[in-house]
């Protein structure tokens, strides 16, 4: 028997073969990926161009509805609670809305004239040289207020003074 010459799994041309195989395929790759994204683009772009249409359309039929003059009747009744001449109309109130149409927030209550010069006297005294803030009420403090009785601070010199 004569001996079988065993042949090589991969040869030369087998070798080359998947080399171009694989070059094509790598070269496809790209191509094929954009053409598959812009399939995608493309439709929803015809989604959006449809739901706009839809929109265009309610839209005119809403402008075909407003030349109507009986739905203009209707909603000026609707909205604007309008009476035709000789029609009686009520308006119904749901109990509770009276309380929240009378209840109308305060303004906050600024102090009287002398209680704000007062407070700036005070503030001049003390040193600091900062204005008595009108915007809000003096609020009683539970502790009594705790002033230097040894020595006075220094004030602001006229210079300081001059400007505040």
């Amino acid at each position: 028997m004569a001996a079988v010459a065993k042949r090589p799994q991969l040869t030369g041309r087998a070798a080359i073969l998947a080399v171009v195989v694989c070059a094509i395929a790598m070269s496809l790759a790209y191509p094929v990926r954009e053409y598959i994204s812009l399939r995608r683009s493309i439709s929803e772009l015809r989604a959006e161009k449809a739901r706009v249409e839809a929109e265009k359309q309610a839209l005119l039929a809403r402008d075909q509805q407003a030349n109507d003059p009986n739905w203009i009747k209707k909603t000026a009744k609707e909205r604007l609670h309008y009476c035709g001449p000789g029609e009686k109309c009520f308006v119904v109130m749901e109990p509770g809305e009276d309380e929240r149409r009378t209840t109308v927030k305060q303004p906050a209550t600024t102090p009287p004239w002398y209680q704000t010069l007062w407070e700036s006297v005070e503030a001049a005294d003390a040193g600091t040289g900062r204005r008595a803030v009108t915007d809000r009420a003096p609020q009683p403090s539970a502790t009594p207020s705790t002033k230097p009785t040894t020595s006075p601070t220094p004030g602001p010199t006229k210079k300081e003074s001059v400007g505040q």
